[in-house]
């Protein structure tokens, strides 16, 4: 089997960073990226300036454009199809042509990926999204993850998740994101796969407790999963855990504990004596104290309702020696959860600077250099750690190795 990837919102490329430092042959046959509202696509910029830009789908689609305007099926063949895609509410609905299709909430990027799956039958998938993905929405918790695997298992494929914190193996950052692994049925990966019990792909023979080990696993349990999306729509929910396993619509999940691996912390990706313009100036520490500190204030809601809200403190500044906590979009903004540190060559307190941002995802150093600081700073908060896709790259090679 060739070893080509499709990737979908692909941002500044940590996907491809990922697979390319294997040095073991991947090659990207089309990628997309675009954010919507932006005049300029800085992130699929960055992409291109690293990677070349692959050629037009037939002279007429581009890599910059709305996934949504774009025809599948003259997508490049690949057999690996990757991807993070935003979590929202992938809540369904019937179609007016035919009782057997759906249409997903206008806007829902997950629907992308299933009619790239239906266009191009990929053998294998990454996904990755935040872990909240899994109890969303709050109201009917499960049910969109559930339709993620109807839709897989509509399609014709098996999948495994993990919930997968980077610092707890190896890497510089406390940031929890789900890996969703997805292959055909017909593959000779499948076909190995069907002889495990749910225990041994789940606690060490699956693709991801071979990329991310087990120490301890909990008791499984089930559900089974309508044949009807917009059945899995209106009434499913479950209590996914933070590993498990889904197979012709079976599901089966389980609470793991990870075999760790020692974080780098965060005082190894610091710089020494940056730029000026990174410090906090004296009339802001206070703002800063307040914004880190522990809070409880009495706010009235909409209808009248007298409440109090309240939050614990932030390590202010943060501790060189753990790894960092989760980056958002919004870092280096006047917030809470922006970082602030001490510089280890001034010893005064300031931001964190564009290179370190890029070290705590696993990057190269500037590998966003040219665009804003602003637009650094967000495109790594909504960027994978690229350390977790070498990971999961190493087991696929050898599963690739295998297929014919």
């Amino acid at each position: 089997m060739k070893k080509t990837i499709c990737e979908l919102f692909a941002g500044v490329g940590g996907f491809r960073l990922g697979f390319d430092r294997l040095q073991t042959g991947w090659e990207t046959t089309w990628f997309s990226q675009w954010e919507p509202g932006a005049k300029t696509q800085w992130a699929h910029d960055c992409y291109v300036r690293h990677h070349g830009d692959c050629a037009d789908l037939q002279g007429e689609y581009h890599t910059g454009e709305d996934i949504s305007t774009i025809d599948k099926t003259v997508i490049p063949d690949h057999s690996v199809l990757v991807g993070g895609f935003p979590c929202q509410d992938y809540s369904v609905a019937h179609t007016l042509a035919s009782s057997k299709g759906i249409e997903g909430k206008k806007g829902v990027l997950w629907w992308q990926i299933r009619d790239t799956l239906i266009a191009k039958k990929a053998s294998f998938c990454i996904f990755e999204n935040v872990d909240r993905l899994l109890k969303s929405p709050a109201s009917q918790r499960g049910r969109d993850f559930g339709i993620i695997l109807a839709c897989l298992a509509e399609l014709g494929y098996s999948a495994e998740w993990r919930v997968v914190n980077a610092a707890q193996y190896g890497a510089a950052q406390r940031r929890r994101r789900i890996f969703i692994f997805a292959y055909r049925n017909d593959t000779a990966y499948a076909k190995k796969m069907e002889l495990c019990s749910a225990n041994a792909v789940i606690r060490k023979d699956g693709f991801m407790a071979k990329a991310f080990p087990v120490s301890q696993i909990g008791d499984i349990t089930t559900a089974s999963l309508d044949t009807d999306i917009v059945s899995v729509s209106d009434s499913f929910r479950f209590a996914f855990e933070n590993a498990g396993y889904m197979q012709d619509g079976e599901i089966y999940t389980a609470k793991i504990e990870e075999t760790e691996e020692a974080p780098i912390p965060l005082g190894q990706v610091l710089q020494r004596d940056v730029d000026e313009k990174y410090y906090i100036p004296t009339e802001k520490i206070a703002k800063w104290t307040y914004l880190k500190g522990a809070k409880k204030i009495p706010r009235t809601s909409a209808d009248g309702h007298e409440y109090v809200f309240s939050e614990g403190p932030i390590a202010f500044p943060d501790p060189w020696d753990k790894p960092s906590r989760t980056m958002l979009t919004s870092e280096s903004t006047l917030n809470r959860s922006t970082h602030v540190v001490t510089d280890p060559g001034t010893g005064r307190l300031r931001l964190l600077t564009p290179v370190e941002a890029e070290r705590l995802q696993g990057f190269d150093d500037q590998w966003t250099n040219g665009m804003p600081d602003r637009m650094r700073y967000f495109c790594m908060g909504n960027a994978l750690v690229v350390s977790m896709v070498t990971r999961m790259g190493t087991v696929l090679d050898t599963i690739i190795a295998k297929e014919p």
